[in-house]
């Protein structure tokens, strides 16, 4: 039953926005690009691009991790590193992220309560540090499309071992525009556009056409 007097225009505590949460990219790495098969790679990596320059344009913090980078996986990919150059890359032996000492210190030392994570694969290097997150109090989001499993089967099971473990399935998009959620915002609206544009599909296109469409009208 709905309390009509404790209504408010407020956003809920669900949301995620640049001051509480934290994106943790685990093991985009070559090795495991070759062996994701359920989904189109590239859509992947454009996805985890997206993903990174939105952290980026929110100045939300970030954690990168890669597992067995010199001796198996190979290092992280330059669509990640090119974003955040000067970022302290976790390398792990362990496939759960969570049981990396390194990897937890670092999650902490963000200070923040919800956690928006992809990687490679989602049914063992996500769905592990997702599980262990949750266990230990986090609110957890589940970047999907940035995310890649061995095959549709292992992606979509790993998908819904999460879910009913309390994780929360988004996309990139979905990502960006509930940090954004008001166009009103104008220190970030123009870098959330030029994210859009870059990697927003048929959508960044249509943003294309309406700048160049107002931009012909303001002209005349």
């Amino acid at each position: 039953m709905v309390n009509i007097s404790a209504v408010t225009a407020a956003p809920s505590p669900d949301l995620l926005t640049p001051d509480n949460c934290a994106v943790l990219f685990i093991d985009h790495q070559p090795q495991m690009f070759f062996g994701t098969g359920s989904g189109d790679r590239t859509a992947i990596i454009n996805a985890t691009a997206g993903l990174a320059k939105s952290a980026k344009a929110f100045d939300v913090p970030v954690v990168l991790s890669t597992v067995a980078a010199e001796s198996f996986s190979g290092p992280i990919i330059p669509q990640l590193s090119e974003v955040f150059p000067d970022q302290k890359i976790i390398d792990r032996t362990t496939m759960n992220a969570w049981e990396d000492v390194d990897f937890v210190e670092a999650v902490k030392a963000t200070g923040r309560q919800k956690l928006v994570i992809a990687g490679l694969w989602t049914e063992v290097c996500v769905v592990l540090p997702v599980l262990s997150a949750i266990a230990q109090g986090y609110d957890v989001y589940v970047v999907t499309d940035a995310s890649g499993g061995v095959s549709p089967q292992a992606h979509e099971h790993a998908i819904q071992r999460m879910v009913r473990g309390g994780a929360v399935p988004v996309t990139w998009v979905q990502v960006l525009l509930e940090l954004q959620r008001d166009w009103a915002r104008s220190e970030t609206y123009m870098s959330v556009m030029d994210v859009v544009q870059e990697h927003g599909g048929t959508y960044g296109l249509g943003v294309v056409y309406a700048q160049a469409f107002i931009g012909d009208h303001a002209a005349g």
